[in-house]
């Protein structure tokens, strides 16, 4: 069962299930408890109701301490899992890690928005964004799929069969801070068959000026008015690799 005691002292299995050090972990840690006690008062029930007794009565959940509830939603925002499976991961069942998964992702929102680390959803605002200019504005772009459950209609399946993927998914579109490695803006979310490009040129994106964007394939053609664009290329043994791999 995965908790925090447990990996705190694993610096790379935590970077790995979370996506954060443990010193960022520990940043975000008192944001997430000032957010979860203003949404979850400790006079109140989980339901919202006053309570009949003192808090901190009764038997022990498992995740009973705010860095494993953080760890929690970090582990499944991370891997985005089966929820039947990080049920597993962390002695839960599917009913009850439905049931976490929901009461503490608004918690994370919050706790983000706090500390300013959310993307901007808005395309126009990227030239102003604090994540995009906190550093030289040299941007890195990219197309990213998550797999979802298969649609039941024909028509839903076919737009979100994914041939790259070779399952049914939803896309967004990424633009990260080249230096800080930072997500800086999230697209609205499509269906998986939806070419990268396409998503840029219906959702126009307003860059700073002198800006740099990397950019792969996927966006073949993408060259926005005043922005330097480049796609990296792969190392010969990276290219090598994918040779053998592919036959």
């Amino acid at each position: 069962m995965l908790t925090y005691a447990q990996l705190k002292d694993k610096p790379k299995e935590f970077l790995a299930a979370t996506s954060l050090k443990i010193d960022e972990f520990e940043r975000l840690l008192p944001a997430f408890k000032a957010q979860y006690d203003t949404v979850y008062p400790a006079d109140k029930t989980m339901e919202g109701k006053p309570r009949q007794r003192q808090p901190g009565g009764g038997l022990k959940g498992v995740l009973s301490s705010m860095e494993d509830k953080l760890l929690f939603i970090l582990v499944y925002q991370k891997t985005y899992p089966l929820q039947t499976m990080h049920g597993l991961q962390f002695g839960l069942s599917q009913p009850q890690a439905n049931y976490w998964i929901h009461h503490l992702m608004p918690v994370l929102q919050k706790a983000l928005t706090e500390l300013g680390m959310t993307p901007t959803r808005n395309p126009q605002a990227v030239k102003t964004d604090p994540l995009v200019n906190e550093t030289a504005p040299d941007l890195l772009i990219d197309g990213t799929e998550r797999r979802r459950q298969r649609p039941q209609a024909a028509q839903q399946q076919r737009e979100h069969y994914s041939g790259k993927k070779k399952s049914h998914t939803d896309k967004n579109i990424l633009l990260a801070n080249a230096h800080t490695q930072k997500v800086a803006y999230l697209s609205p979310t499509e269906v998986g068959k939806t070419h990268d490009k396409k998503v840029v040129d219906e959702h126009p994106l307003a860059y700073p000026r002198g800006a740099t964007l990397g950019k792969d394939t996927g966006f073949q053609g993408y060259e926005p008015t005043g922005v330097i664009t480049y796609q990296p290329k792969k190392s010969p043994k990276v290219r090598n690799s994918a040779r053998l791999t592919n036959g």
